[in-house]
């Protein structure tokens, strides 16, 4: 008889600041998302923890008063892992796992945790891994207490070397080796790419879980991973894809997120090359999330850091069948409608009207509008294809005048 798995969630507790840059509302959106993290790492969130300060504590991130009523709930209900939102320096950290007694951990570093998870290939375990040395390098210090000498005895007396300084070359020597792993499969990667031919290459970007894996399974037939959790794609996956007869390779690309770890930032730019070398970019969009216009704003704040703000872009609005809005009754004399009141009729209304054609509305899991979808890339991707061959163009008809069978994967 097989026994049923069961998962066991790690207690922690979430702890972050409302600032003058990060209001109160800004602040519990951030929470949200740092527990949808923190539960894609396995860990259940039993309480929250929010201060208002100017600045943080230089050495314990929050004052002394809500770091003593974190500690005494910590002691309380044995939780395991303290998670804070903004990145901790080393001696901050240090000095609040003295208090807590208890790991502590930051964003960045719970991030870096998820990576390491979903990493399955070579390549994105070596990104992976590079990315967590270079956090970890200077917080090597609070993780020793002995800083003697490695060795004494006879030929070890003098100087010495001490544990720590040995432990920073062996990271460091590591590092300098995992740059020059992933620059031989940059080359190999470029190689590949050389390969692929004359091909339109079309790639989705976004913000992390919006969908874009469930959208690539759809139109190119294929079984990529998809789930309802952050960063379920770390490897950038390539698929050929037929519209009618038109050809051309649709990559789906790791996910971005608001305070994106520098370290990976860097660590994945060679994997976002599928983004620089594409000629078109599919932006896919989870309308059903409040913030959605922040996510689309962050994507676009990182297209800009790793050089692909200049492609043609399509806004793919996604999840529609998700999409709620907030009604107000009709006796209602004091609620002030907002966005938050918007039909999706009234979104197209907005900004979204002044963008030419370049937004469409579409469920990637309940294939709603996709027959509109495959027009507008169809469309898109054949205009590419005949300014880059005009003598191709017979080929290719406009998607309404096309007559044959289209081809099956």
């Amino acid at each position: 008889m097989i026994e049923e798995n069961k998962i066991e969630y790690e207690k922690t507790v979430l702890i972050g600041l409302i600032t003058q840059f990060q209001d109160e509302e800004k602040a519990t959106e951030y929470l949200d998302e740092l527990e949808f993290l923190a539960y894609t790492a396995g860990g259940e969130v039993l309480k929250r923890y929010t201060q208002k300060m100017d600045t943080p504590n230089p050495k314990t991130f929050i004052g002394t008063g809500k770091m003593e009523e974190v500690r005494a709930y910590v002691d309380q209900y044995e939780i395991g892992t303290a998670i804070f939102d903004d990145e901790l320096s080393p001696a901050q950290q240090k000095n609040i796992e003295k208090i807590l007694k208890c790991k502590v951990i930051d964003r960045t570093n719970l991030i870096l945790d998820i990576f390491a998870q979903r990493a399955q290939t070579s390549y994105a375990r070596t990104q992976v891994e590079l990315a967590q040395y270079e956090y970890l390098l200077p917080r090597l210090a609070g993780m020793w207490t002995h800083l003697e000498r490695q060795r004494g005895g006879i030929g070890m007396r003098g100087p010495g070397e001490t544990e720590i300084e040995t432990d920073r070359r062996i990271v460091r020597d590591r590092i300098s080796l995992l740059k020059k792993k992933l620059e031989k499969i940059d080359r190999q990667q470029a190689v590949q790419r050389g390969n692929r031919g004359a091909l339109v290459r079309v790639a989705l970007v976004g913000y992390t879980n919006v969908g874009k894996s469930t959208l690539m399974n759809v139109i190119s037939k294929s079984e990529v991973f998809a789930e309802n959790k952050l960063f379920a794609t770390l490897d950038t996956t390539v698929r050929k894809v037929v519209i009618r007869n038109l050809p051309f390779l649709l990559s789906d690309t790791v996910g971005f997120i608001r305070k994106l770890p520098t370290q990976l930032v860097e660590s994945f730019k060679s994997t976002l090359d599928e983004v620089r070398e594409a000629d078109l970019l599919l932006h896919v969009v989870d309308i059903s999330h409040p913030q959605f216009e922040d996510h689309i704003a962050s994507v676009n704040q990182i297209m800009d850091e790793i050089g692909g703000s200049d492609k043609p872009m399509l806004m793919v609005f996604n999840k529609i069948d998700a999409y709620t809005h907030k009604t107000i009754d009709d006796d209602d004399l004091v609620t002030e409608r907002t966005e938050e009141h918007f039909t999706l009729e009234e979104w197209e209304r907005t900004w979204m009207s002044r963008m030419d054609g370049d937004a469409i509305f579409i469920s990637a899991l309940n294939k709603d509008n996709m027959e509109a979808f495959r027009k507008t890339v169809y469309e898109r991707v054949r205009e590419i294809h005949i300014t880059r061959f005009p003598y191709n163009n017979f080929l290719y008809p406009e998607y309404d005048l096309y007559t044959g069978e289209e081809e099956e994967e």
